[in-house]
């Protein structure tokens, strides 16, 4: 009888590590996001390519969810679990008051997803920046002497102006143009912004002044002129990941914030207008464009 009962323990407890280390052993699948724009879905398929070369599996239907109105709402609630950020936008999205200091702008929108979804952490904000900028062919900077935004003010109404589809509802933008400018956009064109749409308008003439990223290598490669803003408007835009806290408590989270932040650390403002040269003139597919950032800076 003893030898049995050993026999029958011995297979409960092989039953009991076997069913311990198909669980513990498992990964989430990650529900990658990002927003519409070329660069911002650029950076999430690196975060993506990371993370399934670390052992992950990822989803990627939500990558490419149009504008931040559309992008925060899916973090928060989940459909989402991780999104490329740009800090100073990200936190004038929830009404805060960005500056052009990214530790205190990376500091308070923290403060702010404390309390969305069940709680979001930034993650370690990137040296890559990328801000909203105004920019002109030299053609209208010449003509109307166009340096900064306030020149602007005064020409306005020559002027037409393209601005992001979301500039209406986005703090950074019409309000705050007409606040600290005096600039009214109510007829302004929209179109996405950063996109290819918005750099053919403003080399088309469709438009005067065009709502660029000042990462979009249309600026250098057409000999275009950012119109300094000059009353500090646009905030520091440096990229961070931000990631639920109900995902971090389902992985090693010491592990899973070092593979986003170490590219984090590697990425710098050139090399975004690299990767979006690359996608805009080479036609890379964003896929591509990843790996070789990522094998390149020695990530796979």
């Amino acid at each position: 009888m003893r030898r049995l009962r050993m026999l029958a323990l011995g297979a409960s407890m092989l039953v009991l590590l076997s069913a311990c280390s198909t669980g513990g052993g498992s990964k989430p699948t990650i529900k990658l996001g990002s927003d519409g724009f070329y660069e911002s879905k650029i950076v999430a398929e690196i975060y993506g390519q990371a993370l399934e070369h670390n052992g992950y599996t990822v989803d990627r239907t939500g990558i490419g969810l149009k504008s931040r109105d559309v992008s925060a709402p899916a973090l928060e609630s989940g459909q989402i679990d991780l999104k490329p950020e740009y800090i100073g936008s990200g936190l004038a999205h929830y009404k805060g008051t960005p500056t052009g200091d990214p530790a205190a702008n990376a500091a308070a929108l923290q403060t702010v997803l404390n309390g969305k979804g069940g709680g979001i952490t930034v993650l370690t904000y990137s040296p890559a920046a990328d801000q909203n900028a105004f920019v002109v062919t030299k053609a209208t900077a010449d003509q109307f002497h166009l340096a900064t935004l306030s020149d602007t003010t005064a020409v306005q109404a020559q002027l037409k102006f393209g601005v992001a589809t979301d500039c209406a509802t986005n703090p950074v933008c019409a309000a705050a143009l007409k606040s600290a400018y005096g600039l009214d956009l109510a007829n302004a064109t929209p179109l996405d912004a950063c996109s290819a749409a918005m750099a053919t308008a403003l080399g088309a003439g469709t438009v005067a002044v065009g709502e660029l990223c000042s990462t979009q290598p249309d600026i250098a490669q057409n000999n275009w002129v950012v119109l300094t803003d000059d009353k500090h408007v646009q905030p520091a835009d440096n990229l961070a990941p931000l990631v639920r806290n109900d995902l971090l408590a389902k992985v090693d989270k010491v592990s899973f914030e070092k593979i986003l932040n170490d590219i984090s650390a590697k990425m710098t403002t050139a090399d975004l207008t690299k990767l979006n040269a690359e996608s805009v003139f080479d036609k890379k597919d964003i896929s591509e464009i990843a790996k070789e950032w990522l094998t390149t800076n020695g990530f796979v």
